[in-house]
């Protein structure tokens, strides 16, 4: 009778064991920050086969081949950078596609806790497959883009005048037909002239079922943004470089009185999505300070991440979340606008959570306190008592940044023999 009553529990404690050999990878003792699945307490993620296992407490670490201690640390979905520059290439004769002010990916993203890059426009449809063949198909990044409205993308400001390659039906053949896993929407910039850009963009964001993104700068004088909100974009539709100053050629969103706009706040009512959009010249905290001040936050944060904004005030997508922590932005809340909410405006909704069974896409992030200077593009510096750096970032299961080697094993003086 006994023996019918423990082979079954025998045969229950091996399964277990079975599984809990199935995990590669603990993460123990971190402040887990999930705000797609509500969470933010203490809790231990387990990783399997590039996977998500499970997100729990008290995780024991015997279940684990391999475990890595972040007690003190932040743990959240692997970030999103929803606008970069990665068309990283050698034609002497471009500006950003296939060019050096294109960074390539992986020496950009992990380092600053980022496992998936959005491209935003560098490419259109006559060479977005160059793109992918020598960037995104080589990148362990995830590379996604949005595709640029003129067809030969950003070779130019020149270039990027010619209305003649704003192909709506060739832009959208080549994201519904061909693309539609990693073209993730259409970008409209730099363009000189009246609307009809953005509404080439927009006509080809219909076709293909895509949301646009729109950089509404240099015209002289500046075009109305309230037209461009509520009469030409989309509930969807994105505005980037939002808190940039530059009056003479691109109306703010603060008023000269030190005010947000009153229709601006009407059109993020209306499903317009704003992201920050950092780069080398597009975020001022004479626009920033007062905005957010009057309440008025931006959707997405990202970076604009190029050679001539790495270097400068941008520095990395950490840092910049740092700054809307020193505006007085909840952690939880730029945790949410650097992994779901980007999410959500690509319609990826496969990523920026820490769901089981998703790609183990992870980032851990320390929160530092001390003293920190943070520089807006014209200079000027805003300091602060808080800045988030990117300690581990995991992608698809993998460790690919480790700041202070927590996933390393410990240095013992017997190791001279293994060397």
């Amino acid at each position: 009778m006994y023996k019918w009553i423990l082979f079954p529990l025998i045969c229950l404690f091996s399964m277990s064991l079975v599984k809990a050999q199935d995990i590669d990878l603990l993460l123990k003792g971190g402040h887990v920050i999930d705000p797609k699945n509500g969470i933010n307490e203490v809790m231990d993620v387990a990783v399997a086969d590039g996977k998500i296992f499970q997100v729990a407490k008290n995780i024991p670490e015997s279940s684990a081949r391999k475990t890595i201690d972040v007690t003190g640390l932040y743990v959240t979905p692997g970030l999103i950078d929803m606008h970069a520059h990665v068309f990283n290439g050698t034609n002497p004769m471009s500006y950003i596609a296939d060019g050096h002010t294109s960074v390539a990916p992986d020496g950009f993203s992990f380092r600053t806790g980022v496992t998936t890059l959005v491209d935003a426009g560098s490419s259109g449809w006559r060479n977005f497959r160059d793109f992918k063949e020598q960037t995104i198909d080589r990148s362990s990044t995830r590379v996604l883009a949005f595709l640029n409205i003129v067809g030969i993308g950003m070779l130019g400001r020149f270039e990027e005048q010619d209305v003649s390659d704003m192909n709506p039906v060739m832009t959208a053949h080549m994201i519904k037909e061909l693309f539609p896993d990693i073209i993730v929407g259409i970008k409209a910039a730099h363009y000189w002239g009246d609307y009809t850009q953005v509404e080439r963009a927009v006509e080809a964001g219909n076709l293909a079922g895509v949301p646009v993104m729109v950089d509404f700068g240099e015209h002289q004088p500046p075009l109305s943004i309230e037209k461009l909100f509520m009469d030409i974009l989309r509930p969807g539709d994105a505005f980037t470089h939002t808190y940039s100053y530059g009056p003479k050629n691109r109306e703010t969103i603060v008023d000269e009185k030190g005010h947000v706009k009153p229709f601006v706040f009407e059109a993020q009512k209306r499903g317009i999505i704003f992201d920050v959009g950092h780069g080398g010249g597009a975020f001022s905290w004479r626009q920033a300070i007062p905005a957010t001040r009057d309440g008025f936050w931006a959707d997405v944060i990202s970076t604009d991440l190029h050679t001539q904004s790495m270097n400068a005030a941008m520095k990395g997508l950490d840092n910049v979340m740092s700054k809307f922590l020193t505006l007085g932005m909840p952690l939880e809340q730029v945790i949410l606008k650097t992994t779901w909410r980007p999410a959500q405006v690509i319609s990826r909704p496969d990523l920026g959570h820490l769901s089981v069974g998703s790609e183990a896409d992870i980032t851990v992030l320390n929160l530092r306190e001390g003293k920190f200077g943070f520089l807006d593009v014209r200079g000027v510096t805003l300091e602060g008592d808080k800045k988030l750096e990117a300690e581990i970032t995991i992608r698809a299961g993998r460790v690919m940044w480790d700041l202070n080697g927590r996933a390393g094993r410990k240095w013992d003086d017997a190791m001279i023999l293994e060397q």
